[in-house]
């Protein structure tokens, strides 16, 4: 009992990332020029037509597979393309982490495997990898208890499909992508200066408040089920 509660009172770290992020932005927004540099940022990406999409989904890429973290792009997007961004940035993720899957699975196997094989945790992914197949990738997408960028390599050296890899990990990533995206939009709005008043800002904040709750209200019941197959059991006594 006490080890389930520990899991249940532990903060994701996808919502740490999201705290982060609004803090970082308040911070900004009051210390720095952001209206004028967001202005200007967006006139470049809008001066550079279709290209801007496509340079960011390689940068997008790239970073995946060489293990920057993704949250700061993901609201880059949000700043740049608006409605656009959750899109550009699910293919992008999902590109990337396709390409670090087969680098794990094809180059880097052996060093890959000697990194994971004491750890408790990875052992029992893989058993439930072994066991259920793509719900294990889904599940873990939608649960911050490894990071995306570890989880590609990881699941390179499972006996996972690749196609069914790719596939759960498309739609895994969607409920954390809209709520980095949406954060950049909201950035973006903001340093336009365009006109709505409370109306506008009431929409935008109820729209945030229901893309985290719904993503909170999944991820615990990712957590519930991975809990149940015996992974987030044995993270306590992973080192």
């Amino acid at each position: 009992m006490a080890k389930h509660d520990k899991t249940d009172t532990n903060i994701p770290w996808l919502w740490i990332g999201v705290a982060l992020a609004l803090i970082a932005l308040a911070v900004a927004w009051f210390l720095l020029p952001v209206d004028e540099w967001l202005k200007s940022f967006n006139q470049w990406i809008e001066s550079l037509g279709v290209w801007g999409y496509v340079i960011f989904a390689a940068v997008y890429i790239v970073a995946t597979v060489l293990l920057a973290p993704g949250a700061p792009l993901t609201i880059a997007a949000g700043l740049a393309f608006s409605g656009w961004a959750f899109p550009l940035v699910v293919l992008a993720a999902t590109i990337g982490a396709a390409l670090a899957f087969l680098v794990a699975r094809y180059l880097v196997r052996a060093r890959v495997e000697r990194m994971t094989e004491s750890k408790p945790r990875m052992k029992a992914v893989d058993q439930a990898v072994t066991e259920d197949g793509w719900k294990v990738v889904i599940l873990l997408r939608l649960s911050p208890m490894v990071p995306f960028n570890l989880q590609n390599y990881f699941f390179g050296v499972t006996d996972i499909r690749f196609w069914h890899y790719v596939a759960a990990t498309f739609i895994g990533i969607m409920p954390g992508t809209a709520i980095y995206v949406y954060l950049g939009a909201i950035g973006a709005a903001a340093g336009s200066g365009s006109q709505g008043g409370a109306l506008k800002w009431t929409f935008f904040g109820i729209g945030l408040i229901a893309t985290i709750v719904v993503t909170v209200l999944v991820t615990r019941k990712a957590k519930a089920r991975l809990d149940a197959l015996g992974v987030d059991k044995d993270s306590a006594n992973d080192s």
